[in-house]
């Protein structure tokens, strides 16, 4: 199937970003192969799924992910923001998500840290993606090179893709240069040139996040190897899937 869709993470138009209840819904659409997420490590060390740096937006805590040990985090209700019927709902483990999704889903997981926020942070999630044996299953994002730099040289099997950024001028000489196979790109970023260059180089490319039909048809048109990242899958369905 071309324009594969990406669950961001998870069914989120729908469901509490990042829970497993939208990693359930996303499994339940046959069309979705692929999911994002996003990876910090809590206080005392255990990699957990959730995008801001800080707890508030989608949890009824406050402060920083990584001055709260895991046992406060999964205590707290990571649903009530997005409606009643998702009281209750936990900011998971990447271990409880790895293990969902296994034979499932495949996974681009996006490290999100920046500089030495989380030492360490390469090795503890690499170490359980390989022992759930997903490793081929995986793709390790970042916007930190260092960080894909670090994958590769803990195990350089490992996937990796980057995600773009402004600050570099020439992303497919960084690819090159990273050793990377994915581009995660804003659709709003990516041309037709762009993509027809780095598909011939034998790239991967990621657009996001992508929630109208027309939108995901133009980059359709753009080219058929695109992978779409939305927060809504049944519009890709809707878009894609009925004539």
């Amino acid at each position: 199937m071309n324009n594969l869709c990406v669950a961001h993470r998870g069914f989120s138009g729908k469901a509490p970003e990042n829970t497993l209840a939208a990693i359930r819904m996303a499994i339940a659409m046959p069309f979705v192969h692929w999911m994002e997420l996003d990876v910090q490590l809590s206080k005392d060390g255990v990699p957990v799924v959730i995008h801001d740096f800080t707890l508030d937006r989608t949890t009824n805590g406050h402060g920083k992910v990584k001055n709260m040990d895991w046992e406060h985090i999964r205590r707290l209700d990571a649903g009530s923001w997005k409606g009643r019927p998702f009281r209750g709902e936990r900011v998971p483990s990447l271990e409880e998500v790895l293990s969902l999704a296994s034979g499932r889903l495949r996974l681009n997981i996006e490290l999100k840290t920046v500089g030495d926020m989380y030492p360490g942070i390469e090795k503890k999630v690499t170490g359980l993606i390989s022992s759930k044996g997903m490793r081929d299953d995986v793709i390790l994002t970042s916007f930190d090179t260092d960080v894909l730099k670090k994958i590769k040289e803990i195990d350089p099997r490992f996937r990796t893709g980057l995600i773009f950024d402004s600050r570099f001028g020439n992303p497919a000489r960084r690819l090159h240069e990273l050793e990377c196979s994915l581009l995660s790109i804003s659709f709003s970023r990516l041309n037709p040139r762009l993509a027809k260059l780095l598909t011939e180089q034998g790239v991967k490319i990621m657009a996001w996040t992508v929630n109208k039909g027309k939108e995901m048809r133009r980059l359709a048109d753009m080219h058929s190897d695109i992978m779409i990242c939305t927060n809504r899958p049944d519009i890709w369905g809707d878009t894609f899937l009925k004539v």
